[in-house]
């Protein structure tokens, strides 16, 4: 395997792993996730299905001949998320900046993975030939 594949599964996995790692708060409605979407307005039904979005975003991923299409999805998803904290929840949440910096890392691993991936998204959606 060399450096470059080595560098994409770090990517990868480390923008999977924090979306997955945030479901059990999500899906199990923790005061702490219920709080932040009821702040947006979005309880229960945007929790529920950006946590949804955001399993499914973590498959294609991991998955090697999705992963463009998983991250572009990611990177949909952490814009919403850098979105609402830049301005309705604000960056620090509940007085730290882990939510929002979580965001950040999750939305610049992803376009990593989307330019490693434009050749094939550009081909799937025939803006270039094969």
């Amino acid at each position: 395997m060399n450096k470059t594949r080595i560098i994409l599964w770090i990517f990868r996995i480390l923008a999977a792993l924090i979306m997955l790692q945030t479901l059990y708060f999500k899906f199990t409605g923790q005061p702490e996730s219920v709080h932040l979407f009821t702040t947006l307005g979005m309880e229960p039904w945007g929790r529920i299905g950006i946590g949804t979005m955001e399993l499914i975003a973590s498959i294609l991923i991991l998955y090697p001949r999705t992963t463009p299409y998983g991250a572009l999805l990611g990177m949909g998803l952490m814009s919403g998320a850098i979105f609402f904290h830049l301005t309705k929840l604000g960056i620090k949440w509940d007085g730290d900046y882990t939510l929002f910096t979580y965001a950040v890392i999750v939305f610049v691993s992803c376009a990593v993975l989307v330019v490693a991936g434009r050749k094939e998204l550009l081909q799937r959606i025939g803006l270039v030939k094969t």
